[in-house]
């Protein structure tokens, strides 16, 4: 195993750093006045001057004035060498949050474009990440759309998180520490590397993986420190060796050793399931030179003198990653025989590398460029945003888009298409064209079929074939990776189930209608649809298909003269279902107008339950089998009136099971937790089928018995509010 030193003070991350003097008024100006001759002094003066006045004598938990935190940041933003605007936002972003300064007097005292960045950041903040579910998911959307309309907002937000993190430890409850800690590495961390900002990622990890695990970063940053010390002198010898390479072939370059983060080596450790000294690559030597056709001329002196590792080689120059990131990396086993990871790239990609999207908002003849806002990765989370079901769904999809490594692919017309590596046909389809995705048929990959749950591998080029009859499939979501596809996935599965609903409907209230010899037209459903309390007839169709209002009810609705009256009062004898087949002489029956010491028992293709309109049929050998009278089974016997009998329930008291079929994710404790909310409304589970459901989640088939359908409606309800739970129907 090879060890290094670092040689890198910038790139290197440390613990937060301690207590200094907050930058002055004039320090500050200065200092963005180092990168852009143009700034604008008064705006900068004047929002130094407002922002401290208006915090007056607000503390942090620090205990320093709370004025302080709004400099830092400022002076976070002007390292990044950000304009007068997004330098004054950082100084303004807390003033309408936390005192009583309004959007209205920033746009009088500082102007319109001030005024709405500050007004974008300070909605992000009256929404605090309280919870880690929908709380966290409609901040993220608001985050969302702000830096959509202007990435600066996103800027200011990641420089506020930032000291944040510096100052973290100043807060006293552990678990408001964690808190922010994990938000930061789920949310902030991947934002900032997604817009290319590596510094401010770094660093935010490290932050966060200090305060999440401890001992275990202390544990990687003292076994480094004893790597440094038993190979003194090792990262020295390994640049000198690169620069003669490089020297020998004519290329001028700068050669340095960057260590890798303790967080990323964990995370290898993790993901490899190995030990430290196992590890083969802590550090990372970078190759800096002149111009593109140096880089491949350098890469070709590194491969010419040393053993490149098969497999290792990356050529993000020609085809660079979504956040604009671009390098040669390969790996050699190098000097003094090391496995090592070498990057080669200009000193245009190395500021990219570094400041992200921000290396792009320059001064170039007066001019800014916004390129940070054209980025395909935003636009494909607007996209989430826009067909999402629920703001959890939202956020599960877009840490899939932001959490994964990428794989290169290309259309027949040879367009890029980029993925997450793991990456099937069913993503490419939907990174082309939502459409395409909707009416993907099959795939070739190569010119060769192949199954849409292939995954796909860097140079694949992808042929699409489409057909306007092809829908998505529910098990296309066990193969899907990206974010976007599953939303979408999602979407239209919701809009197809909601068009068989309709379809169901529609036939069941037919059949109901049908059994009691009366007509159904549309201008009767649309008169009885207000009355039901419903906005539409499909609401209504649908509502009926999923067992919220029975059939019978919207009959009676329309044709009052077949409502039934209601049962007398019985005995108080307790009443109980009768096992299947079991004589209906030999227990009290929950259903009133069965001949005496005839057997009956329910029927599994529609399972009544009470309050369910029901009838019997008289089948041979089998006794009486009561249904639902808008079952399709009854619905064949209208020619035979003699083989039905007019029937009806009891007493509420009686009880049915009724089947729950839930899509759940795969953690421990759902099927208690669920258990626990059938309970809570009086349920009896009767009994459960589990069966694996794609990669992370688990179909229940749940048979509770139940009293009526206004219990079913308020068990699925619950039901539905657990965070586990991702789909439910309750099938007949």
């Amino acid at each position: 195993m090879c060890a290094y030193r670092s040689s890198d003070p910038e790139t290197s991350v440390a613990p937060a750093p301690r207590r200094r003097s907050v930058l002055r008024q004039y320090e500050l100006v200065e200092k963005v006045k180092t990168y852009d001759a143009r700034a604008d002094e008064d705006l900068l003066n004047r929002a130094y001057v407002f922002a401290m006045q208006a915090h007056g004598h607000q503390l942090r938990a620090s205990g320093d004035p709370y004025f302080h935190h709004p400099v830092e940041v400022a002076g976070i933003l002007a390292g990044l060498r950000l304009d007068s605007a997004s330098i004054a936002t950082g100084l303004l972003h807390d003033t309408v949050e936390d005192t009583g300064a309004t959007i209205e007097d920033m746009e009088r005292l500082f102007g319109r474009e001030v005024a709405r960045l500050v007004d974008g950041v300070t909605k992000l903040n009256k929404l605090d990440l309280r919870s880690p579910h929908s709380a966290q998911a409609e901040n993220f959307r608001k985050l969302l759309l702000a830096m959509s309309e202007d990435i600066r907002v996103l800027w200011v937000k990641l420089a506020d998180r930032l000291h944040n993190m510096r100052t973290l430890h100043f807060i006293k409850q552990p678990e408001k520490r964690r808190r922010i800690a994990f938000e930061t590495l789920e949310i902030y961390a991947p934002l900032a590397e997604r817009i290319g900002m590596d510094q401010m990622k770094a660093e935010l990890e490290d932050l966060a993986f200090a305060e999440l695990l401890p001992d275990e970063r202390a544990a990687i940053i003292a076994r480094l420190e004893q790597l440094r010390r038993d190979d003194t002198g090792l990262i020295e010898r390994v640049v000198h060796g690169l620069s003669e390479v490089l020297a020998q072939a004519g290329l001028q370059a700068d050669v340095y050793g960057r260590e890798k983060t303790p967080i990323s080596i964990w995370r290898k450790m993790e993901r490899r399931n190995i030990d430290f000294e196992q590890l083969a690559d802590i550090m990372a030597f970078r190759v800096i030179v002149a111009d593109v056709a140096s880089c491949y001329a350098a890469l070709g002196a590194i491969h010419g003198a040393y053993v490149m590792l098969p497999g290792r080689f990356k050529d993000f120059i020609s085809t660079p990653k979504p956040n604009g990131y671009r390098s040669l990396h390969t790996t050699i086993i190098g000097p003094e025989h090391c496995r090592i990871e070498v990057q080669i790239r200009t000193e245009e990609m190395h500021e990219v590398a570094e400041l992200g999207v921000a290396a792009h908002w320059a001064y170039k003849q007066g001019e800014r460029t916004h390129e940070g806002t054209q980025y395909r990765w935003l636009r494909e989370l607007l996209d989430i945003l826009e067909h999402a079901s629920s703001p959890d769904d939202f956020l599960e999809n877009t840490k899939l888009e932001m959490f994964q490594d990428q794989v290169f692919c290309f259309t027949p017309k040879g367009d890029l298409i980029a993925l997450p590596r793991g990456a099937t046909p069913i993503d490419f389809a939907y990174a082309v064209h939502s459409e395409i995705g909707d009416r993907l048929q099959h795939a070739r990959i190569d010119g060769r079929i192949v199954p849409l749950r292939t995954r796909l591998k860097n140079g694949d080029q992808v042929e699409l074939v489409t057909s306007p009859r092809a829908n998505p499939s529910r098990s296309w979501l066990a193969y899907a990776v990206t974010g976007r596809a599953r939303s979408r996935i999602r979407r239209h599965l919701r809009i197809l189930k909601r068009a068989e609903y309709i379809q169901e409907g529609k036939e069941s209230l037919q059949r109901a209608a049908s059994v009691r010899r009366k007509t159904l037209t549309d201008k009767q459903l649309e008169k009885v649809t207000a009355q039901l309390q419903l906005s539409s007839v499909d609401d209504l169709l649908v509502s009926v298909a999923d067992g919220s209002t029975p059939a019978r009810q919207v009959i009676e609705a329309i044709h009052p003269e077949v409502k039934q009256p209601p049962a007398p009062p019985l005995s108080r004898e307790k009443l109980r279902l009768p096992a299947r087949g079991e004589s209906a002489g030999e227990v009290t029956t929950p259903i009133r107008g069965l001949p005496p010491g005839l057997a009956f028992h329910f029927a599994g293709c529609c399972r009544p339950i009470p309050g369910d309109d029901v009838v019997g049929v008289v089948r041979t050998g089998r006794g009486i089998v009561i249904h639902r009278s808008d079952c399709h089974q009854v619905a064949r016997l209208a020619d035979q009136p003699d083989r039905l009998i007019d029937i009806e329930w009891a007493a509420s008291g009686a009880r049915a099971p009724q089947r729950f079929v839930l899509h759940v994710a795969d953690e421990p404790g759902v099927l208690g937790s669920l258990s626990t909310v059938i309970g809570n409304f009086g349920g009896n589970i009767v009994n459960v089928k589990l069966r694996p459901f794609g990669n992370s989640e688990v179909e229940m088939i749940i048979d509770v018995d139940v009293e009526g359908r206004p219990q079913v409606q308020a068990m699925s309800t619950a039901l539905l509010g657990n965070r586990a739970v991702r789909t439910l129907s309750c099938q007949p």
